[in-house]
């Protein structure tokens, strides 16, 4: 299976990516030089970068901001078709915008939302909206990640909105990432959609053996990470990536090896120790998730700057950062190399 660690454009991006945070200035604007280094760093521990996810506080941000520090990774040496950019917006004109930036960089595929402001909307809209970004691009590149966390967005992704999506623009309707933090759901998605390529064998759909291109699932994160790869899944895209990247990657490898039912108990274990740091940062003790990742990189790249995030997040206090810290060096966390490359 190829992984995000590839440059071959004709390869799908799969693997364990970033929804890489943000760094801000004191005035609040993108850091681009942190940013660049950051993004840097996930790649040579051989992550993709979704760039202007959740965890990047990408809403909080503008699309020219957005656009602006795309072309600055790109300037900076980094591959786009190790990059998935979220470009999805309640304004349809700005998602064709972001989405037609993406595609003209060489970027892999785009993370989409749903238009997510107004609620209780029909599938029938959601396909109008997808299907009107799809014609307005107007590019054979196009390959669309539809964004499922309803948690937070509250329109979401329906089987029969891929299918019927699918049934339209099989080239451009590529994958999902499913961020319901329900594995029941994945599972749902897995059964109806997931091609199963291991050990070399032809794509075909599950269901009717009819041959497709194939639709990719990630989930949202890394503690499914084992079982979606057991399930025909092809990854990760998970906020913790940000932090954690070399264990998680470490761990969709060897799920890659043949003959996983030999390694159950020590991939078990693997996955077990990815919970553990996962849990210390989406504790209900810290006021985001986003913040404490921050907040990390600040501790271990000695960048007390990197702290910082946009309104209306707030980053952690004092001692709350003390907590963090304690909590972390208890589990024998680490990020190796961050430090040499904040100072760079």
């Amino acid at each position: 299976m190829p992984t995000t660690k590839s440059s071959s454009p004709t390869q799908r991006i799969r693997g364990v990516l970033a929804p890489v945070v943000t760094p801000f200035n004191a005035d609040l604007s993108p850091d681009r030089e942190r940013f660049i280094r950051h993004c840097q760093w996930l790649v040579s521990q051989n992550c993709g970068l979704a760039v202007f996810g959740t965890n990047s506080e990408a809403n909080s941000m503008s699309a020219k901001e957005r656009m602006t520090l795309l072309d600055a990774l790109v300037a900076a040496g980094i591959d786009p078709s190790r990059m998935m950019p979220g470009t999805g917006c309640c304004s349809m004109t700005e998602t064709v915008e972001l989405t037609a930036h993406a595609v003209k960089h060489g970027c892999a595929g785009v993370l989409m939302l749903p238009p997510f402001y107004y609620k209780n909307v029909s599938e029938e809209g959601l396909y109008r909206y997808f299907s009107e970004v799809v014609q307005r691009v107007g590019d054979a590149r196009l390959k669309i990640y539809l964004y499922h966390i309803p948690p937070i967005a509250i329109v979401g992704i329906t089987p029969k909105l891929v299918e019927r999506l699918l049934k339209a623009y099989p080239n451009a309707i590529a994958g999902m990432k499913d961020s319901s933090g329900d594995w029941n759901n994945t599972a749902t998605f897995l059964d109806a959609f997931a091609v199963r390529t291991r050990h070399g064998t032809s794509p075909s759909d599950r269901r009717t053996g009819r041959a497709v291109s194939g639709f990719d699932i990630f989930v949202g994160s890394e503690s499914f990470l084992l079982a979606n790869m057991c399930n025909g899944g092809v990854g990760t895209i998970s906020a913790t990536v940000n932090v954690n990247p070399a264990a998680i990657y470490e761990l969709y490898v060897a799920c890659n090896q043949s003959k996983i039912e030999n390694r159950q108990s020590k991939l078990e274990q693997e996955q077990a120790r990815l919970n553990a740091v996962r849990d210390v940062f989406s504790s209900r003790k810290f006021p985001s998730m986003i913040a404490a990742l921050k907040q990390a990189i600040a501790i271990y790249g000695n960048d007390p700057d990197w702290a910082r995030v946009r309104p209306p997040l707030i980053e952690l206090t004092a001692e709350q950062a003390n907590l963090l810290a304690t909590d972390l060096k208890s589990i024998g966390f680490a990020m190796p190399g961050i430090e040499m490359d904040a100072q760079l």
